[in-house]
């Protein structure tokens, strides 16, 4: 299959890699601009970026992907769908529109539950047990599409967010390569998410991380596994 690949962070590296060890073609990798890092502020690219140029795959970083340009880019290459893995924007109906199968999402939940951009996070803080990973049909509004494959996987004892980021990208690159498979023999059904069970995980901002000292215990735990590394987990106590 000839796949478009679009993501950013490392946790969408696993999934673009096991595309290339089956096999498939990806011509065409898409990734976020170079960003401003660390105390230099000099610009880093993301890993996604680094990862494929070391394969030698070819990579844009569109700073627009409404206009035509970007469709016209991904439409030369003719792919038979999309991969998204925390790409980090949403996509119009156009670019959704340039693969016959249309665009598929991997995304570190069981959704409807924790739809937004940090659900990893947001379960740990929440004191979740369990979490996984869901392949879903992308429309235009954020993880609201319907569920192709959904995988459960436990949260172990006092794990952290890398960690746990970590394992959902291994499951996710797998879960991927079965619902592609599935798709191009007609044997899987998408199945309409249900909008009243759905929880969101809204970005992370470093007001999160300021904690009511009369929290309860787990939920204070709960943050400090889920905000690491940002924003870390502090409070305030006599000024």
């Amino acid at each position: 299959m000839k796949i478009a690949f679009l993501g950013t962070p490392a946790s969408a590296v696993p999934t673009l890699e096991a595309l290339l060890f089956a096999g498939h073609a990806v011509p065409l990798v898409v990734t976020q601009p170079d960003r401003p890092a660390g105390r230099s502020g000099e610009p880093r690219p993301p890993a996604v970026k680094t990862a494929a140029a070391a394969a030698g795959l070819r990579v844009i970083q569109p700073e627009k992907i409404k206009g035509i340009d970007f469709v016209d880019a991904l439409a030369r290459e003719a792919p038979d769908a999309l991969v998204v893995v925390a790409y980090g924007r949403i996509l119009p109906r156009p670019v959704l529109d340039v693969a016959r199968l249309g665009a598929v999402n991997v995304h570190f939940s069981l959704l409807p539950g924790y739809r937004g951009a940090a659900p990893v996070q947001w379960a740990l803080a929440r004191g979740e047990a369990v979490t996984g990973v869901t392949t879903m049909r992308m429309n235009e509004r954020m993880d609201e599409g319907d569920v192709l494959l959904l995988r459960e996987l436990a949260i172990e004892e006092g794990e952290h967010a890398p960690a746990l980021t970590s394992r959902l990208a291994s499951a996710g690159a797998a879960i991927l390569l079965e619902t592609l498979a599935r798709l191009m023999d007609g044997s899987l059904a998408p199945t309409p998410q249900d909008a009243a069970r759905a929880t969101y995980a809204p970005l992370l901002r470093a007001s999160d991380g300021e904690a009511d000292p009369a929290l309860p215990a787990r939920e204070i735990e709960g943050r400090v596994r889920g905000f690491d590394p940002w924003p870390g987990v502090w409070m305030r106590r006599k000024g």
